[in-house]
């Protein structure tokens, strides 16, 4: 993934509101976008949530009240996020970030959407990892 397009946008500020959970970013062009950390983690472009291609999305739930503990650079192009449920292995372009803050609404919907397909809810703790007995889908 390209961290810049050319001509795109650059963050000239970036706020992280931890009593409000948003991350706060303002582009050059003007846009200023405030990004709910659970729509950064529920959209993480990690592997872990986004799969290796397509239809192999892992539906992320209980990320409600998910923190921000950390947020390091990459580069000149992106930023990495630390969340407090462990998750770390999102790198967030300045593309991706400004996508996010764009299009966060058809986001939710689309996101409301999906955990509808599967009659779950958005505050269900997730299923655990590699699923050592029980009957959560997708444990075996």
């Amino acid at each position: 993934m390209a961290g810049l397009k050319a001509g795109a946008p650059t963050p000239q500020a970036i706020t992280v509101h931890e009593a409000s959970r948003v991350l706060e970013v303002g582009f050059s062009d003007g846009a200023t976008f405030r990004i709910p950390f659970e729509l950064m983690r529920v959209y993480s472009p990690s592997a872990e949530v986004q799969g290796h291609g397509p239809g192999q999305e892992v539906l992320q739930t209980g990320k409600r009240h998910v923190a921000l503990v950390n947020l390091e650079s990459v580069g000149n192009y992106a930023v990495k996020p630390t969340f407090s449920d462990g998750h770390d292995s999102g790198i967030f372009t300045w593309d991706y970030l400004y996508e996010l803050g764009q299009k966060q609404d058809a986001l939710w919907a689309e996101y409301a959407e999906r955990l509808a397909a599967v009659g779950a809810d958005r505050d269900a703790p997730m299923a655990p990892k590699g699923g050592a007995g029980g009957h959560a889908c997708g444990s075996h």
